[in-house]
């Protein structure tokens, strides 16, 4: 199949992984030129899969040097990631894309994060986000950040269609595709179309 003219991208994080999902066409007849999940950390070393889980352990001084030595490495593996999905897609095809957000605000300092369980969740989110974040900046791609939470309201009220039939639609285009397309799939698609 020829790839479509304009393609965008979306992404959704999680702790050491997300899911990338290319996507042209429109709202209403959507294309799904790529999905993919990649890996930003080494799965060989849990340790870096959770990486402020780790440096909670080690304290604020090794555990700065461990985040600082994680995050060289996972923008190095996002790096690769991005730049493959991309060139898969066209390469100079693909100039924007969107990443879904949480709405935690991480603390101002590793020894805040790391002194309450729920500041080190959220300090991974955007840990890994940052890294998918700086990957695209890297490649040349644009990336509009938009909040998970509401995703689905702002995509209906953008695209002027009811949010069930939005997920409606997804379901029937997932349907078409086959597997994998999860949650993650349709929401990184979503995010896309948004763009």
């Amino acid at each position: 199949m020829p790839v479509p003219r304009a393609v965008t991208v979306g992404f959704r994080v999680h702790s050491g992984w997300a899911v990338v999902v290319a996507v042209a066409g429109t709202p209403i007849q959507p294309v799904i030129v790529e999905r993919r999940r990649i890996e930003l950390a080494e799965k060989s070393r849990r340790e870096t899969l959770q990486p402020y889980h780790t440096a909670r352990e080690l304290g604020a001084i090794r555990g700065r040097a461990f985040l600082d030595q994680c995050r060289v490495e996972s923008e190095g593996l996002a790096r690769s990631a991005v730049w493959a999905a991309i060139k898969l897609v066209g390469g100079d095809r693909v100039r924007r894309g969107a990443i879904l957000v949480g709405s935690g605000r991480r603390p101002p300092s590793l020894e805040a994060t790391i002194a309450s369980h729920a500041a080190v969740h959220t300090a991974e989110g955007e840990f890994f986000r940052d890294v998918i974040r700086s990957a695209a900046e890297s490649c040349g791609l644009r990336l509009s950040a938009i909040k998970e939470k509401g995703l689905f309201d702002q995509a209906a009220r953008e695209f002027r269609v009811d949010a069930a039939a939005l997920r409606r639609r997804l379901d029937v285009l997932g349907k078409s595709l086959g597997p994998p397309w999860r949650e993650d799939q349709k929401f990184a698609a979503l995010a896309a179309w948004l763009a």
